[in-house]
This record gives structure tokens, sequence and C-alpha cells, in this order.
């Protein structure tokens, strides 16, 4: 709506951004750049307010980036289309703000105004999740095939995978070792 540029997100100006440049489109390549910076001075910013407000008693410090969130917003709202590049910076200033006040629900990471890390993570955990079951499952077919075969010896064959888990946990906790990790 205010000019086709992104404001929540900045990989997509950064390309348009390095697109404009070399073709010496120098004109609109600032106007990809303008809401990079902004939203870099919107984490900067919310870093500073938490820096500040963080002993603070009275309110969270993120309190204090909602209420100027709102106040810059309202903002936005009164601003025509003539002023769209203020638009952008006060929005990608207050998606920074938000992106870097608002990192976490529930003890899992999480980006609010945008979703390719949500989307990377929400797959991630999948993969996981999934991944288990599938093992899980492809483990249960083999271990009624191998009792058909070793009848009640086939728990041996546990024994040994667990074996195998046992061995890895120290070349695991070598590695760790060597990074400093431990």
């Amino acid at each position: 709506t205010r000019g086709k540029v992104f404001a929540n997100a900045q990989t997509g100006n950064i390309i348009l951004l390095g697109h404009n440049a070399m073709n010496g489109a120098f004109t609109d390549a600032f106007r990809y750049l303008v809401p990079v910076l902004a939203f870099a001075g919107g984490i900067y910013i919310s870093e500073v307010i938490r820096g500040i407000y963080r002993e603070y008693g009275k309110l969270h410090w993120r309190q204090i980036v909602v209420v100027l969130e709102i106040l810059l917003l309202f903002v936005v709202g009164f601003l025509p289309q003539s002023m769209n590049m203020a638009a952008n910076i006060l929005v990608s200033f207050v998606c920074a703000m938000q992106v870097e006040a608002f990192r976490k629900m529930k003890g899992s990471a999480y980006a609010s105004t945008m979703c390719i890390g949500n989307l990377r993570s929400a797959t991630e955990m999948l993969y996981r999740y999934y991944g288990v079951i599938l093992v899980f499952g492809i483990g249960a077919a083999l271990g009624s095939f191998m009792t058909s075969l070793f009848e009640e010896r086939t728990i041996w064959i546990s024994c040994g995978f667990l074996f195998v888990c046992f061995c890895i946990m120290f070349i695991k906790e070598d590695i760790e070792g060597e990074r400093g990790l431990d």
C-alpha cells in the first residue's frame, strides 16, 4: 500500500536495493535502503529502552515498547500516500522494535512480524518429531519380524543398539570438550 516497500521483514528490501543499485536506479535503491536503516534503528532503540527500563518497577520495558509502537502506528494512519517514505520508515522502525522486544513465546523463539523463521522452526520440529515416530514405527515392524526368527532372544538386538548409543555418547562428549562446550 505504501510504495511497494516491505516494512516488516527487510530481506526483500535488501534484494530490491541491490537489484536497483546494480541497474543504476539509485533513487529506487534509496527507497529500499531507508526502511532497512529504520529497521536497524528500531532494533537499537528497543535495546536502549531495555537497558534504561529493565529495572523500572512501574512498567515492564516491553510495555514501553508497545506504547511507543501504538503511538507511531497511530500517526502512520494519518499520513497521506504522498508521505509513503515516512510511513515506511515508521512502520519498519516499529516492526524492528516488536521483533526485538518479543523474541520468545512460552520459552520458544519466534518472530512476531515475519514468518520465515517461524516456518523454518515449525518445519524443523515437524521433521524431528515425525522422524522419531517414523523410526519408532520401523523399529516396531523390524522387532515383530525379528521376533518371528529369534523369539525371546530378539531383545538382544536392542542391547546391541543401546551399546552403540553408549559408545556414541563418549564421542559426543569428546567433541564438545574440544570446543569448550562442556
